[in-house]
């Protein structure tokens, strides 16, 4: 008997297919990107190897799949990343893996376990890779996702707080975000900490049973995290929570001064925010998050992670580090209106009538690639007329007109479309005579 495949009973708009239908959709959460959208993905990635090359981080990717452990050690498994957005996968011999949530961890793992720390110390990394999370998509939030980000690892100066912050800023500057600032705070060390959240616990006591549900879990939990709720109903009690900065010790008041100062010192817009803790375990100190004008989330965080080394099984080693999410920037760039003009890559357009044309047409196309001109072509269509007007569409420069003739003849056409004019060039010349030209 055969199997049936149970299909998602979800609308699908017809497509230019001669009104068939696929029954298959993406899954929930996870997106195409489609040619229009890499006008801004590309604009992002050239950003990124930009200011990455000048600051001197070097590119790192690590699995998609990692231990899952990883993860509930390291991000915490009191986060919401482990408790309710991870993609588990039961293996016969590694245990459960899991695609990654995050990066962090990873890059950690990679550095001890690679021997980095002996060679690159500081290690200074960039990444630009996909993450996958199982939560209720909305804008600028998928299932799977892209992100940029940067690692200082085994260093506690505050000057990479400030330079991670700052290397962040020139790519939001490079992709034409406008007004983008960060909000900061420093959530303390694990000596000072505990301080601070038995105040924070204190106040919360009997405000509980007014709180959200999560709210009510993270009161026994993660009391820190109480801090970082979104939800409205729990928005009053954050407001007149007790401030991090009146509980952290000397050490931690006086590593986030120097943060303020580097970050004056570059001229970097910063807000103070006591509410804002960030939503990982493994955070300490200094934390922040980017916002856009006009765009009513995040863009992106990090913060110092002196400790999850150690949570990790690993040697003590203070590390801090920004994320950024691919699909968050874009979303921003749209709400702003950023425009970004396509790069024209295409200086001619090679037109053919006829097989032996077409034919003669592919050897051609080869050359110019040798020659590292970029040709475009339409060998689906037939006729001159609708080969020219797609020339015209593409604004190229020159039209290269190659019909049975031609090719007996051993010349082509070469036309320049915005004159019109049109000479006979033989075919061994014209890659060097376009190359002259463009």
């Amino acid at each position: 008997m055969p199997i049936k495949i149970p299909y998602a009973k979800k609308k699908v708009e017809k497509k230019p297919t001669g009104g068939k239908k696929i029954p298959f959709q993406s899954p929930k959460g996870m997106h195409d990107r489609l040619p229009a959208d890499f006008v801004y993905i590309d604009k992002i990635e050239k950003a990124i190897k930009k200011v990455s090359l000048f600051y001197g981080f070097d590119h790192i990717e690590t699995p998609l799949l990692e231990d899952i452990r990883l993860f509930e050690r390291g991000t915490g498994l009191t986060s919401e990343i482990v408790q309710k957005q991870m993609f588990a996968v039961k293996t016969k011999g590694d245990g459960v893996l899991a695609l990654r949530p995050e990066m962090t961890p990873g890059v950690v793992r990679a550095y001890v376990e690679n021997g980095l720390l002996y060679v690159a110390n500081p290690g200074k990394f960039f990444y630009y890779s996909p993450v996958f999370r199982y939560e209720q998509p909305q804008h600028g939030r998928f299932r799977q996702f892209y992100q940029i980000g940067f690692e200082v690892l085994n260093s506690d100066d505050a000057a990479y707080d400030a330079q991670i912050i700052l290397a962040s800023l020139k790519i939001f500057e490079d992709v034409k975000l406008k007004n983008v600032t960060v909000k900061l705070n420093t959530i303390g060390c694990k000596n000072c900490r505990n301080t601070y959240v038995k105040k924070l616990k204190e106040y919360y006591k009997n405000k509980v049973g007014s709180m959200c549900h999560d709210c009510a879990k993270r009161y026994s939990e993660n009391p820190l995290r109480l801090l970082d709720c979104k939800q409205e109903k729990c928005q009053p009690f954050k407001a007149e929570a007790p401030q991090t900065l009146d509980f952290i010790c000397t050490a931690c008041k006086a590593h986030f001064k120097s943060v303020l100062e580097f970050l004056d010192g570059g001229q970097v817009p910063y807000l103070i925010d006591a509410t804002l803790v960030r939503g990982l375990d493994y955070y300490s100190r200094t934390v922040f998050e980017f916002f856009a004008e006009g765009v009513d989330f995040a863009i992106g965080g990090g913060g110092r992670y002196d400790y999850l080394s150690e949570t990790l099984g690993g040697p003590k080693m203070p590390a801090v580090g920004s994320a950024c999410g691919v699909e968050r920037m874009v979303e921003a760039m749209k709400l702003q209106q950023v425009h970004i003009a396509p790069k024209q890559l295409y200086k001619a357009f090679l037109i053919y009538m006829g097989d032996q044309a077409k034919k003669q047409g592919m050897l051609l196309l080869d050359e110019f690639y040798k020659a590292g001109i970029p040709v475009k072509e339409s060998f689906a269509k037939e006729s001159l007329k609708s080969q020219l007007r797609l020339a015209d569409k593409e604004k190229v420069d020159y039209a290269l007109i190659l019909g049975q003739r031609e090719v007996f003849e051993e010349v082509i056409l070469l036309r320049d479309m915005k004159s019109g004019t049109q000479e006979t060039v033989p075919l061994k010349k014209i890659v060097a005579e376009l190359k002259k030209r463009v």
